[in-house]
Order: C-alpha cells, then structure tokens, then sequence
C-alpha cells in the first residue's frame, strides 16, 4: 500500500501546534488542522497555503467520538490516510485551577478570595481531564484504524511537566497528563505488531495566550509563579515553541526513530533536573 505524507495536528489553532503544523506543510506533508475555533485552524490553514503548502480546517471537538469520526470522513476524502497524528488538542480552564497551595480553612467557607480544592466547580475540573485524555485517546483510535490497516503511522501525543510530577494548582489537568504518558506507553506496546511508533513530547514552560496570564501581570511583570517556575528551570527562560520542531522531526522520522516507540520526551530547558534546592 503506498504510504501517503498525510498529517493530522488537533489543536492546531494554538501556538505550539500550529508550528508543528506549519512544519509539516513544509515537509510537503498535505495537513489537516483541527480544533473547536474554526477562525483559529484558518489563519494556520492561509499561512500553509501561502507558503506553497497543502491544508484543511476541519472544526472537531476531540472529546466526541462522532465530531472526530466526522473530521476523518472529510481528511480521508480530501487529503488521503493519516500517516502522522499529532494529539495536541487539550489545555486547562482558570476555573479548574486553585489559587492557593495547600488547604486554607477559607474554603470551607463562602469566602470567594480563597480558591482551594473543596470549592472547585467538579464539572470544570471534569471537563479539563475529559478534553486532555479522551482529547487524544479518541483521535489515536480514529485515526489509528487508518495507520493499521495501511500498517505504518506515528502517533505524538502531548504531555506535561505534569506527566513526570504533580505541579500546584492544577490537579485536573495533573490527573490528565500523568495519564497521557501512560496511555502513551500503553499505546505504544499494544500498536507495535500494526508498525505503528507511539510517542510523546513533554514540554516545559511555553507561554501561549493562556499561560501568559497565569505568568505576567496586566503590567507586563512577571508573577510570582513565573518567577518560580524560572527559578526551577536552568536556562531561566521560557520556550519558543519551534524549539519542539526538533523532537517532533525526529519522532516522525522512520530511519532515525525507527526503533523508538513508547517514550515521552521532554523539552524543558532542564526543568526536570532541578530540585530547586
């Protein structure tokens, strides 16, 4: 069966997945971007285009198994099989997040300055781990059938700082990425008979409209929790989201990741080997 370059990003309307895309594009891979934000996936979808490159936006909600039947129905009548999926669809929501550490008596009480886990809204937190795990289990299952029948795929998905160790503040999306490196490698064993290589990239600290609320202040200074995170990574920086193009081209490259499968990569600027004492 010929092998077509066919590349599916989820969450392609996004800073690090967009650049991912675009890199695809210009590896003449044809790419399909999807993501919930139509406007998003077709400012991605022109500047391919314009490029000289091939894509499609295709509006998905990567949570719903139909939305993402529906997406593969129209990549494979347009653009062919899915050689490549990148899961990058997921995130996290301010309202599944704590404002503080560690318990506090206040949120016992109707004391709304005090944002802890015992007044969290349990349907936020829900959906913040549903868009992250089901977000890219349901497109690895979809697309997936495609790369077995054909016999040759590469799945990455996207995972965390979160994934190697609990951060504060964001138990939900924790929960979520933990189980996206497991999945991976579980994922990775049980697809390795259909030649398919399953992996995935952790990064670091990457700022993107979200995160850079959570990291400046409306004066453009950094917070206290950015001012952490620096502390904890070595290269005191955050990263610029082609810095994850060199993972991704080796990942996706069969003669010199031929015989990697089932690992997660992380691009941290050495986050993880900084205790910080």
């Amino acid at each position: 069966m010929d092998i077509q370059k066919v590349a599916v990003v989820t969450g392609a309307g996004g800073t690090l997945c967009s650049e991912m895309a675009r890199d695809l594009a210009r590896q003449k891979y044809r790419v399909a971007l999807l993501g919930r934000s139509l406007d998003k996936l077709k400012i991605v979808e022109n500047q391919i285009i314009e490029a000289g490159g091939t894509a499609i936006s295709v509006s998905t909600d990567v949570a719903n198994e139909d939305s993402v039947r529906a997406a593969r129905e129209i990549v494979e009548k347009e653009l062919g099989i899915c050689s490549v999926l990148i899961n990058g669809a997921g995130g996290n929501q301010m309202e599944a997040l704590t404002n503080t550490t560690e318990f506090d008596e206040r949120e016992l009480l109707d004391d709304q300055s005090v944002k802890g886990f015992f007044n969290l809204n349990m349907r936020v937190f829900q959906s913040v781990i549903d868009v992250n795990t089901m977000g890219t289990v349901l497109p690895s299952f979809v697309f997936g059938k495609g790369m077995a029948r054909q016999k040759h795929g590469v799945i990455i998905n996207i995972a965390s700082m979160n994934s190697f160790r609990p951060l504060t503040k964001v138990g939900a999306y924790g929960i979520a990425k933990a189980g996206i490196a497991n999945f991976t490698q579980w994922l990775a064993a049980y697809l390795a008979p259909a030649n398919i290589r399953v992996n995935a990239i952790a990064p670091g600290f990457f700022l993107n409209d979200r995160s850079r609320k959570i990291m400046f202040n409306a004066d453009g200074s950094q917070t206290a929790r950015a001012e952490n995170v620096l502390n904890h990574t070595p290269q005191r920086r955050f990263g610029e989201a082609a810095e994850l193009l060199g993972c991704m081209n080796w990942l996706i490259n069969d003669e010199a990741a031929g015989f990697v499968t089932g690992i997660i990569v992380p691009v941290d600027g050495g986050f993880l080997s900084n205790a910080g004492v």
